[in-house]
């Protein structure tokens, strides 16, 4: 039996915290201000996703803005809850734990990079379950586009509120991911450890990202002034081309995007023939889901579901 990959999660962290550069520094004052803006921003955003998703109850959650060394530390620890199932299923040879430390280090790099360009995370795998806001990150975007800071607090803030609600309303999504990310690591076929399926996983975080997007647009209409400049100017943020393009490319994050457009195209399809509560379905249960023809072809998933 051949041993799976191997990440030390803890050189991750340690590796990511000592080369991400800090961001732009701020005053004391402002930093009070953006913290408690990020606070109410957060707020705000739960009261107004719940009336816009029509979802039951979002998932407990305690609100932290964090710096970027502070989200690499929190994603290293999330992935190593991730993945702590397949660890004792599969305990690490020597040949492994000194892989890891290699392979740990390279998660480090990454981890850093993405760190300086994440806003914000909703973690449900910790204990407890926390939404991350990313401050130097907010306020380097924020200047970046040049767009109100209230406004797009705001918005960054609906997005990442509508991921609790998704897990609120679906219970078993945090123990489905797991499973998924274990089955795409590995896949047992005739006694053998083969490479996973990745079009389920790909199928789940499409739809989760479409309908974050889809949700804070439609829940900023007529709370947020400039949501049409926002979505265009963000847009134009994930297409950013040069060295940023190819590093999103190199370590996956060009198929994020992806996920984000397709899922958002299922959700506006499924919303215009079935309404929100249509759109909602998708949370009852796994075997809802729609998978990747589904996605891509939302006319088939809602024939499945009754529609």
């Amino acid at each position: 039996m051949a041993d799976i990959p191997a990440i030390d999660w803890s050189v991750a962290a340690e590796v990511g915290r000592r080369v991400v550069p800090p961001g732009l520094p701020l005053p004391a004052n402002q930093v009070r201000e953006l913290v408690a803006g990020l606070h109410w921003a957060a707020s705000r955003a739960t009261e107004r996703v719940s009336e816009v998703s029509l979802l039951p109850i979002a998932a407990p959650a305690q609100t932290v803005v964090v710096d970027r060394a502070s989200w690499i530390r929190s994603t290293a620890a999330m992935a190593g809850v991730m993945l702590a199932g397949i660890a004792e299923e599969h305990p690490p040879t020597l040949a492994r734990r000194v892989g890891g430390r290699f392979f740990g280090a390279q998660a480090g790099l990454a981890l850093a990079w993405v760190s300086t360009r994440i806003l914000g995370q909703f973690d449900p795998f910790g204990q407890p379950n926390r939404l991350l806001l990313v401050a130097p990150n907010v306020v380097a975007a924020e200047r970046m586009m040049g767009v109100d800071p209230a406004d797009f607090r705001l918005w960054v803030c609906l997005h990442e509120q509508t991921h609790r609600f998704q897990f609120g309303a679906a219970p078993w999504l945090r123990e489905h991911l797991i499973g998924l990310i274990g089955e795409l690591l590995i896949d047992h076929e005739d006694g053998q450890e083969r490479p996973g399926n990745l079009e389920p996983i790909t199928a789940v975080m499409s739809v989760m990202e479409g309908h974050a997007d889809v949700i804070m647009d439609v829940a900023g209409q007529g709370l947020i002034g400039s949501v049409e400049s926002l979505r265009r100017r963000m847009e134009q943020r994930r297409d950013r081309g040069g060295l940023d393009a190819w590093l999103q490319k190199l370590i996956g994050l060009n198929i994020k995007r992806e996920q984000y457009r397709e899922g958002a195209a299922f959700c506006r399809a499924v919303i215009a023939r079935a309404g929100v509560p249509g759109l909602n379905r998708v949370f009852e249960a796994p075997g809802v889901l729609p998978d990747l023809a589904e996605l891509r072809a939302p006319e088939r998933w809602l024939r499945r579901v009754g529609h």
